[in-house]
């Protein structure tokens, strides 16, 4: 029984990579930097989103948004609400997108019109690090609300990402925790060999970097 689960996840895990392949095809046929937001439910994924949206925006950058959510349509509407271009993205049950589930909606953005997609990953910091969804990079945000071990729990994300992202800054005092802490742990786990960037969507920290370094 062993045997047969370790060849289905294999299958579903190799499929799910050859999808991913013809995704980033198919967006760089059409000129389109993608990027994949993962991060845990209220790490501030919807707002960094949008707060990355307007300032490039600004510079006249086409922005589209993919939100990801188990259900509802809560995140596409903040999105929108702001002036972002979104498309929502229901995965019912799963704990993550895959890049079936995107590929499919990308079907239906007119992708000629768009120079930036940013794709929202459900909240989960374990799921989505198995499945890249074809983007040029993946980028996994935690916040100082959730303590200062993140790092040391969940390895797996942050060696699959290209980046990391450390939000809401502007609270770390106030919920007792320090961000160097998280920063170290970060350093050695990667050898620093990749980045984490302290940010804050309230105060504007951070932001221009993070632009920077997706290479928008």
């Amino acid at each position: 029984m062993h045997n047969i689960t370790v060849g289905m996840e294999y299958d579903v895990l190799k499929e799910n990579s050859s999808i991913a392949n013809a995704n980033y095809e198919l967006m760089k046929d059409h000129g389109v930097t993608s990027v994949d937001f993962m991060g845990s439910i209220g790490a501030g994924k919807t707002a960094l989103i949008i707060a990355l949206a307007e300032r490039l925006r600004e510079k006249g950058v086409r922005v589209h948004a993919i939100a990801g959510d188990v259900t509802g349509t809560d995140d596409m509407d903040r999105m929108a609400a702001s002036g972002l271009e979104a498309t929502n993205c229901n995965t019912g049950k799963e704990c993550h997108l895959d890049a079936h589930m995107v590929g499919e909606r990308l079907k239906a953005i007119d992708l000629d019109t768009v120079d930036v997609l940013f794709i929202e990953n459900v909240g989960n910091l374990v799921c989505p690090a198995d499945f890249p969804l074809g983007t040029d990079m993946r980028v996994v945000v935690i916040s100082t609300t959730e303590g200062d071990d993140m790092v040391r729990k969940h390895h797996d994300i942050f060696i699959h990402s290209d980046l990391a992202i450390l939000n809401k800054m502007d609270i770390a005092d106030a919920v007792g925790v320090d961000p160097d802490v998280i920063l170290r742990d970060y350093e050695k786990l990667t050898g620093g060999r990749k980045e984490m960037i302290p940010c804050s969507v309230r105060t504007g920290e951070g932001l221009d970097r993070v632009i920077e370094a997706l290479g928008l």
